[in-house]
């Protein structure tokens, strides 16, 4: 029987676009509507054959596996639990329960992502608004170090650059748009104006940024490869604006200075509000790595990077991240949760991953999983479960199940390992 389910949130990216229609006949998605190649992927290329966990290479019934899983968990001295943010709500705060109960360390994408935006926000503040205001006030955009045009294919259309809104009826016609990177990309080719920072100079421009709000002159012509010029041109611009709103990407996080570049940022725009409304945004990738850094931030009091080995959480960027606990052993057992970095992580953490036992979740197959000891095929959440997800600015939207092939989820698994190690 053929069905139509309307108001479907696709999880590919932060933006969680929710407003796709998804046609299925039986546990075959036939059609998806509105939805971005990113988004038509997600569910066409769903595969909803039912499967069994895995030990070691084998199939195996559930409670099997899941007392495998509880084995290994149980007899590490330094367990790690690493992913979540292609998972649901419901699911990380099971994940952060688990941590707790078996004395783990507890990390998010956040760490290898945007981390050092959470850093920043921890010591400047963020000054920030939701999408919907994006859409509706702002008449001046800045997207500093990110590509929405490559990464959030939807985000020009439903929020940002050609969006039409209560203030911005013209939609691309009522804004001006500055892009800011270190080469030419597909959204600066869409904007207004393209300033092009000198590779590892961002901190540099974003402080002279800052001395000229303040009206104060450099001493130089050029800063980071970028007239002073023009940077008048955009503070004047940002100090006469409605409301300006600053998108900033990985071209900040993963750039020399890192958490100092966002820092920055976030404080030129707090000082822009003595002229103008303004606001930022981290374009966030993962569908709900946002919520991951809300479930851990309520839960623990930390973002990301948690260790529960002294029975109470510790923050720690950089002992407890996985990259760091994976690269210098520190490791001896790990759960993965939706993500794989067998396949992203640097070689020295993703070759010990490979040798101690790790317990994979899942809705396909990665490089992780390949040589997991225990695989759990769970169900997608956004496809064949429901849960909550929290888009980019930090607003939590509801994710559908738009056909039911009676998988077991992320939620369920993590579960029942609690009551198996308990």
């Amino acid at each position: 029987m053929s069905t139509v389910v309307e108001h479907v949130t696709c999880p590919f990216c932060g933006c969680l676009c929710d407003d796709l229609t998804v046609e299925a006949e039986g546990v075959e998605i036939r059609k998806v509507r509105l939805a971005c190649s990113s988004g038509q992927g997600i569910f066409m290329d769903y595969d909803p054959r039912p499967r069994r966990p895995l030990v070691d290479g084998r199939e195996v019934e559930w409670e099997n596996a899941v007392a495998e899983a509880a084995s290994i968990l149980s007899a590490a001295d330094s367990p790690l639990i690493y992913g979540l943010s292609s998972s649901a709500s419901e699911a990380q705060r099971k994940a952060v329960a688990l941590a707790d109960r078996i004395g783990a360390v507890i990390d998010s994408t956040s760490s290898v992502c945007h981390g050092p935006t959470g850093l920043a926000m921890q010591a400047v503040g963020e000054p920030t608004c939701t999408l919907g205001e994006v859409r509706d006030r702002a008449d001046l955009l800045v997207f500093w170090g990110c590509n929405p045009d490559a990464s959030h294919l939807r985000h020009f259309p439903r929020f940002s650059l050609t969006a039409k809104g209560a203030l911005t009826p013209n939609g691309r016609a009522d804004r001006t748009v500055y892009v800011v990177d270190v080469r030419p990309t597909g959204s600066s080719k869409k904007a207004d104006h393209f300033l092009q920072v000198d590779v590892g100079s961002d901190f540099e421009v974003l402080t002279t940024l800052r001395l000229l709000v303040k009206g104060k002159e450099p001493s130089v012509d050029t800063v980071g490869g970028v007239p002073v010029a023009q940077l008048k041109e955009l503070v004047e611009r940002m100090k006469s604006c409605r409301y300006g709103v600053a998108f900033m990407g990985m071209g900040l996080t993963m750039a020399p200075a890192r958490q100092l570049n966002v820092a920055e940022l976030f404080t030129l725009v707090a000082e822009l509000n003595e002229f103008a409304k303004f606001s930022v945004l981290p374009m966030r990738g993962h569908g709900n790595v946002t919520g991951a850094d809300q479930v851990l931030s309520w839960t623990t009091g930390y973002p990301f990077a948690v260790s529960f080995a002294r029975g109470y959480p510790q923050f720690s960027p950089g002992e407890f991240s996985a990259v760091d606990m994976l690269a210098r052993r520190a490791a001896d057992a790990a759960v993965i949760i939706a993500s794989d970095p067998g396949a992203h992580f640097p070689a020295a953490a993703a070759a010990h991953l490979e040798r101690i036992p790790t317990i994979v979740l899942d809705h396909g197959p990665s490089v992780v999983a390949s040589h997991a000891r225990v695989v759990f095929p769970t169900a997608a959440y956004g496809v064949d479960a429901a849960g909550t997800a929290y888009r980019m600015d930090n607003v939590p939207i509801p994710l559908k199940r738009v056909i039911s092939t009676g998988r077991l989820t992320d939620e369920e698994i993590l579960d029942r390992i609690i009551e198996a190690v308990a």
